[in-house]
C-alpha cells in the first residue's frame, strides 16, 4: 500500500489490527500536532493495546520511522505553498481580526474554557475557530477540514451570521473553498504538513491570535 492510500479511518473486516496501527502512526506523524516523543508514546499506547508483541515501544519506533520516511518522500510532490501552510496564513489573519483558533484540541470543553478564561480578563473575542485531532487526521487522508465556529457566547454560528462569513471569506481569499454544512464549516484542504514544521499547534490546544 502506497503511503497515500488507507488511513485511520478505515474500516471494515479486511483491515486488519497490524494495517490499524501502521495507519495510526501515519496519521500522528503527517498531523504534527505533537512532538517525536509524544507521538512515540502514543503508537506504543496503540501497539501495546492491538499487537501481540514483546517490545512494543520496538515496533513502535519503527512504525512512526516508516511513516516518516514515506512523509519525507512525498514532501518533494508537494505544492508550495501546501494548504496546511495556506490554513496557517488564513489562522492568522483570523486571529488578527480577534477570533481565537484553536487547532488539535482534545474536545469542545478545550473551546469553552477559552471563551471563559477570555471573558474572565475582560477581553471576550469575537468568536473562537476550533477542530479536533480526528479533524486533523481526516484533513490528512480525505482533504477536507471540519472547522467548528462559536460565537464568544459559544453559540454556533448559522447562516447569515457575520462571523460565518469572516471565517468563510477569510478561508477562501487563501485559496481554500469552505462552505457551511450541518453545523460546521467543510474546509476543501489537505492537511500537508512538512516534516521541518515544529511540532504544534499541540493536542492540548496552543492558541493562534
Amino acid at each position: 500500500m502506497s503511503s497515500d492510500e488507507g488511513g485511520v479511518f478505515r474500516s471494515g473486516p479486511k483491515i486488519s489490527p497490524e494495517e490499524q496501527t501502521r495507519d495510526f502512526a501515519r496519521a500522528q506523524v503527517r498531523a504534527g500536532l505533537l512532538d517525536e516523543a509524544g507521538v512515540l508514546s502514543e503508537v506504543t499506547e496503540a501497539v501495546e493495546a492491538e499487537l501481540r508483541v514483546d517490545d512494543p515501544q520496538t515496533v513502535a519506533a519503527e512504525l512512526v520511522a516508516t511513516a516518516r520516511a514515506e512523509l519525507a518522500d512525498d514532501e518533494r510532490t508537494w505544492p508550495d505553498p501546501t494548504d496546511y501552510e495556506r490554513l496557517q496564513t488564513a489562522f492568522a489573519e483570523l486571529a488578527a481580526s480577534d477570533v481565537v483558533v484553536l487547532q488539535g484540541i482534545a474536545d469542545h470543553w478545550t473551546a469553552n474554557a477559552e471563551l471563559r478564561r477570555r471573558a474572565a480578563e475582560g477581553r471576550p473575542p469575537r468568536g473562537v475557530a476550533w477542530f479536533t485531532a480526528p479533524d486533523v487526521w481526516h484533513a490528512v487522508d480525505h482533504g477536507m477540514l471540519e472547522v467548528n465556529v462559536w460565537h464568544a457566547d459559544s453559540a454556533n454560528v448559522a447562516p447569515g451570521d457575520g462571523l460565518l462569513d469572516l471565517v468563510v471569506d477569510t478561508l477562501g481569499r487563501h485559496g481554500l473553498p469552505a462552505h457551511f454544512d450541518e453545523g460546521r464549516v467543510e474546509v476543501t484542504a489537505s492537511w500537508h504538513r512538512r516534516l521541518t514544521s515544529s511540532a504544534g499547534p499541540a493536542a492540548e490546544g496552543t492558541l493562534a491570535r
